[in-house]
């Protein structure tokens, strides 16, 4: 890898940059997409097409003050409650309006907790999934568990769902750092979760854990690390800790002078990272790491990794929708996002109206700097083929633009008539590369640190 120095020369401690889950990204809507297109784009979904759907759930039983997802804490089961008939009700009207013969090849539950649903509860909310889509012959079925709100009866209620791949967020097994972000879950409550969750026949799981969170240091990452290997998950997201106050009132809660320095949270990554390569994961992308048989090892030799809101992934249906307040659902035309707030999406649905409030259509130039945006981000490379046969460029262009954004890296990236190539030393700065291919202003949206 290159010294600390270099790599602060290029910038790498300083930027703010998005992570490029999306391209354009969310700060980049508006409010030109309604719910009218997003049924539009809905209605003109291929007959008999594989779709991917995403179900939020936007509610915990307590909110950790590191997290910036838009949640909200409850104790009483009848606002869940409440929720869940909305949900009823956009799946009718996700019905009324697809294509025949449609069926889904991934289903996510996402929040949020969405193991606050009791066991009735999910069983009401998968039959309504399935009375509008079956799943397809290979479809996945994943929900994120909170290893604090789950049972052995909500098991049997998602087994018989389908469920085949967990979620579980582990952040940090350190006692002090869970304190110190208001998330308090053992490592003995995990390794009990997950062995329930094997017990039910769910046998791919994957897991999330935090880097750059206060009071973090190579030593206790390490331990949370192997700590987290003894569980074997099939993949681990790396996530790097965003600190966004000003974005995510809670955080406010977490004292920023107990954050490690952008050279430090590089440090505590690298030290995660060699972890997981020496047990013998595969490197996926910046931040993920999976087994050699997992389907993300799979898709990343096969050249068809991706990257969507949830992260890396190897799905490659062409339409993902996304229900539930604040969900964002993508299509070939753009984005759409439902209205954030969960009283303003239930009063929409309610009337009978998708409550779609912002979204961005996507242009002929959007298109091209996403792919080559999602190249970086997967694959470290851009083929100048693949770009020059789907895109409407010719080779001198995309040669200059290759050639501009190896000039701001001080030429170290590799630039040829193949395309270009991030060599390993430079890959820390994956996300900066990225940028050299946004075309939008960045400089009011919130960011966080490249590293």
């Amino acid at each position: 890898m290159m010294t600390k120095t270099q790599l602060a020369d290029l910038g790498l401690f300083d930027a703010k940059v998005p992570r490029y889950t999306s391209y354009p990204t969310s700060p980049q809507f508006t409010p030109s997409i309604t719910g009218d297109m997003f049924a539009k784009w809905i209605s003109v979904i291929p007959e008999g097409s594989e779709i991917s759907l995403y179900i939020h759930v936007p509610f915990c039983r307590r909110l950790c003050w590191f997290c910036a997802c838009r949640t909200q804490g409850t104790q009483k089961e009848e606002p869940v409650r409440a929720y869940l008939q909305v949900l009823k009700h956009e799946l009718a009207l996700l019905k009324s309006t697809l294509p025949r013969g449609v069926t889904l090849a991934r289903l996510h539950w996402g929040g949020g907790t969405p193991t606050l649903l009791n066991a009735d509860m999910m069983r009401e909310l998968a039959e309504e999934i399935a009375a509008v889509a079956p799943f397809a012959p290979n479809y996945e079925f994943s929900v994120e568990i909170d290893p604090n709100e789950i049972d052995s009866t909500r098991l049997d209620a998602l087994a018989a769902a389908g469920m085949n791949r967990a979620s579980i967020g582990v952040q940090d097994f350190d006692d002090e750092i869970q304190k110190t972000i208001g998330r308090i879950q053992s490592y003995e409550s995990t390794r009990n979760a997950i062995d329930m969750i094997r017990a039910h026949g769910v046998e791919s799981l994957n897991a999330d854990i935090l880097f750059g969170l206060p009071h973090q240091s190579p030593q206790r990452i390490t331990e949370s690390v192997q700590k987290l290997l003894a569980l074997s998950p099939d993949r681990v997201a790396l996530y790097g800790y965003a600190h966004v106050p000003w974005m995510a009132k809670r955080q406010q809660l977490i004292p920023s002078d107990a954050l490690p320095t952008p050279a430090e949270r590089l440090e505590l990554f690298e030290a995660a990272r060699k972890l997981f390569v020496w047990d013998g994961y595969a490197e996926i992308g910046i931040d993920h790491f999976a087994r050699p048989e997992d389907g993300l090892t799979r898709a990343l030799k096969a050249g068809k990794l991706r990257r969507n809101f949830q992260g890396y992934t190897d799905d490659t249906s062409e339409a993902l929708i996304g229900l539930g307040a604040s969900s964002i659902s993508r299509f070939p035309q753009g984005y759409a996002q439902n209205a954030p707030a969960t009283s303003a999406h239930a009063k929409k649905i309610e009337e009978g109206r998708f409550s779609t409030s912002r979204g961005h259509a996507f242009s002929a130039d959007d298109k091209l700097r996403g792919r080559l945006i999602e190249m970086v981000m997967c694959d470290f490379r851009i083929k100048s083929d693949e770009i020059l046969r789907d895109h409407a460029i010719d080779a001198a262009t995309l040669g200059a633009m290759l050639a501009e954004v190896n000039a701001r890296f001080d030429n170290g990236l590799t630039v040829n008539s193949d395309g270009l190539f991030i060599p390993e030393d430079m890959r820390p700065l994956t996300r900066l590369i990225a940028r050299g291919f946004d075309a939008y202003d960045l400089s009011k949206a919130g960011h966080s640190s490249a590293i």
